[in-house]
C-alpha cells in the first residue's frame, strides 16, 4: 500500500462502517474501493502535494449518452482537469480493461494523466494531445510537476 498508513476517520452508523471522506465532507460506505480513494486521497495531499480543494469524487458526466463517474478527477487552479483516477479494491487485478475504462473517461475529460489503482498497483500514463503518444510513467506525479 501507500507509504503509512493514512488517518482515516471510521465510524459504524445504523450497522454499518463509514468512512470520512475529507473531499465531500460526509462519512460513506467504508467499502474496500473507498479504502483505495481515501487512503489514496491522503497520500496524494500529504506526499504530492495536490490540494485538497482541486479534487473531485465520483464526478458524473454523460459520454455516449451514457451517465459515468469518475472515482477522482484532480484539476488545476483554472478548473481544467488534469488528471482522472481509477480506483478498484485491493482484490481486483488491475487488467486492460480498468486502464481502457480510464482511457474512455479521457475522451470526455481530455486530461494529461491517467492513474490506476487498487492500492497496491499503480499504472500512471501521460498523455501528449498533440501527437496522441501515451508514455508509461514510473511514480504518480507531484501536483506541481504536474500543472501546465
Amino acid at each position: 500500500m501507500l507509504g503509512p498508513e493514512s488517518p482515516l476517520s471510521l465510524k459504524v452508523e445504523d450497522g454499518q462502517v463509514k468512512v470520512l471522506d475529507i473531499i465531500r465532507k460526509k462519512y460513506v460506505a467504508f467499502t474496500p474501493e473507498e479504502y483505495v480513494r481515501q487512503t489514496l486521497i491522503h497520500f496524494l495531499i500529504n506526499e504530492k502535494n495536490y490540494p485538497k480543494n482541486l479534487m473531485s469524487l465520483e464526478h458524473e458526466f454523460k459520454l455516449h449518452g451514457q451517465k459515468k463517474r469518475a472515482d477522482i478527477v484532480v484539476y488545476n487552479n483554472e478548473a481544467k482537469p488534469l488528471m482522472i483516477v481509477e480506483c478498484k479494491a485491493p482484490t481486483v487485478k488491475i487488467t486492460q480493461d480498468a486502464v481502457n475504462q480510464a482511457a474512455n473517461y479521457n475522451i470526455y475529460y481530455k486530461v494529461k494523466y491517467l492513474l490506476v489503482t487498487n492500492g497496491t498497483d499503480f499504472y500512471t500514463f501521460s498523455i501528449d494531445r498533440k501527437t496522441n503518444q501515451v508514455k508509461s510513467l514510473k511514480v504518480i506525479p507531484d501536483y506541481e510537476d504536474m500543472k501546465e
